[in-house]
């Protein structure tokens, strides 16, 4: 047992395998994040209802009908994503850099036979898992109003834990280039806030002009909402692919940058 409060086990003589490794990681954030699950995890059951209260019922009265769908479950489609995008992002900002900078946790788990790839990896993973639960509470509450009426909207989950993959990956590379925890502030309120509004939450992305619709083909947030919408309206096509892989990729491409300056930021 090291002091990160985890055991890693392996057989006398050889090093345990890559999936114990991972699995040692995820389940140590598990145990911290458990041990007060009612107030980490229940907000997830009520702030939809908050969302679809004022938004979707207010503004729906005027809104109507969007792209052949009542507004309401235009929206109820849309609010899937943002729950999965920014439980990931405060686990990989706020949450790595204070086990980073403040409780030197990571240096215990690399004295436990894991290597700094098992560590953000393994945490990536936890985000994941994390943007799966908070997309299924949203899921929920929908699902007991009726407003998921596809059976293939059931796996929406699955979105959320593709969506945490993603921003797990994007937050650990901005974490890797930041010095002091307010500048997190940047992140927050310079992307993921211009990401919530212009992604295709609220309302559709053709109502804006052409030319501010290509540059919110780069939101990462984009692919994920529409993949949350193909599902519930259970419409994959070729572009739900595209979105599939835009996704992938990016979780691909930041992961392996952010874990190169972090590997070398704990090593040195």
């Amino acid at each position: 047992m090291n002091n990160s409060g985890f055991r890693v086990q392996s057989s006398a003589g050889s090093p345990p395998s890559l999936c114990l490794r991972l699995y040692s990681v995820w389940f140590r954030h598990f145990r911290v994040y458990s041990k007060n699950l009612i107030s980490n995890g229940f907000p997830a059951f009520i702030e939809p209802l908050f969302f679809l209260a004022g938004i979707g019922l207010g503004l729906g009265q005027y809104v109507g009908i969007i792209e052949g769908t009542p507004y309401i479950y235009f929206l109820a489609a849309g609010i899937l994503a943002p729950p999965a995008m920014f439980t990931a992002s405060f686990e990989c900002t706020f949450g790595t850099f204070i086990r980073l900078e403040f409780d030197k946790v990571y240096d215990g788990m690399v004295s436990a036979s894991l290597t700094v790839k098992d560590l953000f990896i393994g945490e990536m993973l936890f985000a994941g898992t994390k943007g799966l639960f908070f997309s299924f509470a949203v899921l929920a509450v929908l699902f007991s109003f009726g407003l998921i009426t596809s059976p293939v909207g059931l796996l929406s989950p699955i979105g959320g834990f593709f969506t945490g993959l993603m921003f797990a990956s994007l937050s650990l590379y901005v974490t890797s280039l930041i010095k002091t925890i307010n500048h997190f502030n940047f992140f927050y309120t310079g992307l993921l806030t211009p990401m919530f509004f212009f992604s295709g939450i609220v309302f559709p992305l053709s109502s804006l002009p052409k030319n501010l619709q290509a540059v919110t083909e780069i939101f990462p947030l984009t692919h994920s909402v529409r993949i949350f919408r193909a599902l519930c309206f259970n419409q994959i096509n070729a572009v739900f692919v595209y979105d599939m892989l835009y996704m992938v990729l990016c979780t691909l491409l930041f992961g392996f940058f952010a874990i190169r300056r972090l590997e070398r930021r704990i090593i040195t």
